[in-house]
């Protein structure tokens, strides 16, 4: 069985997607009618202990009896319950997050046991490793006295390969027992009895992608982290730090790309030579206030050009008002949330990084109070109950009143969200679940995202801000320039989001054809400056646009380049290349690898997507990457290319081991 699951046919046709269970059918492989059925019992499966609970919890209406299991953490609780009219006695317990790990075979682990290269074909297999055999066992003990196994692993792909360890591990025990999923995005009440009565088959596709990934990032993360460590550590004496996880020099597909962004932005800002400028500036002084105007030419780098301008309008200073436009002006709310937007403003407004914000998240989603963090849908389906969630907050002592005009038609406030253009099918957008004033036991973090989640899912289903803004323009001997103000006529969504601004700014009044004599006239210079470094949200921003990871991935990637010192983050969110970083980067790039680049990786990204929806076979895309990559290897670890790697790298690996 588990063999027929790795081999793939040659030809690849894509089975049909999972379908829902129909417990009354009376086709061949349906079930017996559940009135001529006894009580059956029914294994179930969470993907971490906490969630486990809940599920149990809701189920059972707190009724549920606890016992031990092989593993201390993982408890069974058991209760009895009715899936469609059919009587189950429930067991519910949990993993905590992968059962299984992917490694080479035993004689290709060790890192002088072969070259590198034969990491490419080297024979790899899936596990359960040692500390996670008491949970097997346990599964096993249990698998055996069911008839039925349900799954409630998290909803996404990850979490789907996950649900397909577990059922590896409890069909191994008990060969007959009938598998369902449960598919819920978030731990309330509703939700959970309804994914229940509504089980369907495990996908296959999502499971695969999965496996497709974890070996192209074995076998390629593998091979060059050994060729990177062991060049660098045999060619030269690196004095390293004390601290272990400086002996790896990681390579990693996902990985050195987000590498690659901060230090391309780096090498933009190093190599950024400050060029003068001159421009134009007008005010005015009336009765109603001043006005700034602006030079619509923006600057010129030629000083004489802009002095002899600036000359005539000196010579000739009487404005000339030539066009004053008023307009309504509209500042949209957001989209609906998902986990990169999340990331991205936890960032912005709170400085929090974005490995933080994700365990707030999770330990929200976990304690029922948010739906599922990890989505890349911005849009809401048309059978959501808006209303109902946003009903439930307005008893809130801060954004309650903001809750309560929402459902007022008589305030006109409320808009249905605008749809983002992204819907992964497996979760709706992040939204507040249950209501809450603050727990005990939360930290400010988790206020401050808790709150945030409410905020932004009130703020989507507003009307936008409205504003009046005037526009005048004035020639001066020739030279056009412009000024603007505006005024907020209803801020509407900007009453309960707090996080954004639109400020007001008067204009004084202006007719078309109105002349005045310009209160200062002035010519001013000023240099070009650089972009800034990579903030946290940007760079999470480069990696959703360029496909790197996935939306439960990317901190990950983010910490690791912390954790090797590849980078550092400042106290602005702001990242830097270390010269080491700086240095692996450098050394591929001027052999004319751009490994560095995220256009490889995104590719392979899209590859597994396909898979996911049955597009392409497993078999297929693993044959592509490793054969890709597997010759971009090879030409890299030829012993003239190391060398010149090696002459590129010498001086900046000196200079880091001499800051460690």
């Amino acid at each position: 069985q588990n063999q027929s699951k790795r081999e793939q046919p040659k030809h690849f046709v894509p089975s049909p997607p999972p379908q829902k269970f129909n417990f009354d059918s009376t086709t061949p492989a349906a079930q017996p009618s559940p009135t001529a059925m006894a009580a059956i019992s029914v294994l179930n499966v969470a993907e971490k202990p906490s969630v486990a609970k809940s599920v149990a919890g809701i189920l059972s209406r707190n009724q549920f009896r606890t016992r031990e299991g092989r593993s201390r953490y993982n408890k069974i609780f058991e209760f009895n319950y009715s899936i469609n009219g059919q009587q189950c006695h429930m067991l519910m317990t949990s993993v905590t997050g992968h059962l299984m790990e992917l490694d080479f075979d035993d004689r290709f682990r060790k890192w002088h046991s072969c070259d590198p290269t034969d990491l490419y074909t080297a024979p790899v297999r899936k596990f359960v490793p040692e500390d996670k055999k008491d949970i097997k066992r346990s599964l096993e003990e249990e698998a055996r006295r069911c008839q039925w196994l349900v799954l409630w692993l998290d909803c996404d792909r990850e979490g789907e390969n996950i649900a397909f360890e577990v059922m590896e591990v409890c069909r191994a025990a008990n060969s007959r027992l009938t598998v369902r999923r449960a598919r819920f995005s978030s731990l309330i009440e509703r939700e959970i009895h309804q994914s229940v009565q509504n089980l369907v088959a495990p996908n296959q596709w999502f499971s695969d992608a999965v496996d497709a990934r974890q070996e192209i990032d074995l076998r390629i993360g593998a091979s060059f982290t050994r060729f990177q460590t062991m060049l660098l550590r045999d060619k030269f004496v690196i004095n390293y730090a004390q601290d272990e996880r400086n002996l790896i020099l990681s390579y990693g597909p996902c990985q050195f790309p987000t590498l690659g962004f901060i230090v391309e932005r780096y090498w933009e800002i190093q190599s950024h030579e400050p060029e003068e400028f001159w421009t134009i500036n007008c005010t005015h002084n009336s009765d109603e206030g001043i006005a700034t105007f602006n030079w619509t030419r923006g600057h010129l780098f030629d000083y004489i050009s802009v002095v002899t301008l600036y000359e005539m309008c000196v010579e000739e200073p009487t404005a000339t008002v030539t066009k004053v436009q008023k307009q309504e002006r509209l500042k949209h709310p957001p989209f609906p949330l998902s986990t990169v937007e999340l990331g991205k403003r936890a960032s912005r407004y709170f400085r929090m990084s974005s490995e933080q914000t994700m365990k707030v998240a999770e330990d929200l989603y976990q304690s029922g109070f948010i739906s599922y963090p990890r989505t890349e849908t911005d849009s809401f389906s048309s059978g959501t109950d808006l209303r109902a969630i946003v009903q439930e907050q307005a008893g809130h002592p801060s954004w309650g009143s903001y809750a309560q005009r929402l459902l007022d038609p008589e305030a006109e406030l409320w808009r249905n969200p605008g749809n983002g253009g992204h819907d992964d099918k497996a979760h709706p957008p992040i939204h507040p679940t249950k209501y809450s004033s603050g727990e005990s036991g939360w930290s400010q973090d988790h206020h401050k995202v808790y709150e945030f989640v409410v905020r932004h899912f009130l703020a989507c289903v507003s009307r936008p801000a409205v504003g009046a803004e005037t526009t005048v323009e004035i020639d001066i001997a020739g030279e056009l320039f412009c000024a603007s103000g505006r005024m907020i006529l209803a801020k509407n969504y900007l009453d309960v989001y707090r996080f954004e601004s639109w400020g007001n700014s008067m204009l004084p009044t202006y007719d078309q054809g109105q002349q005045f004599i310009p209160t200062t006239l002035t010519l001013d210079s000023g240099i070009t400056r650089p972009p800034p470094l990579l903030s946290e949200a940007d760079l999470l921003g480069c990696m959703d646009k360029a496909g790197i990871g996935t939306d439960a991935t990317m901190h990950d990637h983010i910490k690791k380049l912390l954790d090797r010192f590849y980078v550092t983050k400042d106290a602005n969110t702001r990242f830097s290349p270390t010269n080491l970083g700086e240095a692996l980067v450098m050394g591929y790039d001027e052999m004319g690898y751009e490994l560095w680049k995220p256009n490889l990786r995104s590719m392979m990204e899209y590859d597994m997507k396909e898979v996911s929806v049955g597009h392409k076979s497993k078999a297929d895309v693993l044959a592509t990457s490793l054969q890709q990559m597997k010759a971009c290897f090879i030409d890299v670890s030829c012993f003239h290319l190391v060398m010149f790697f090696g002459d590129q790298l010498l001086s900046r690996f000196k200079q880091f081991t001499y800051s460690l």
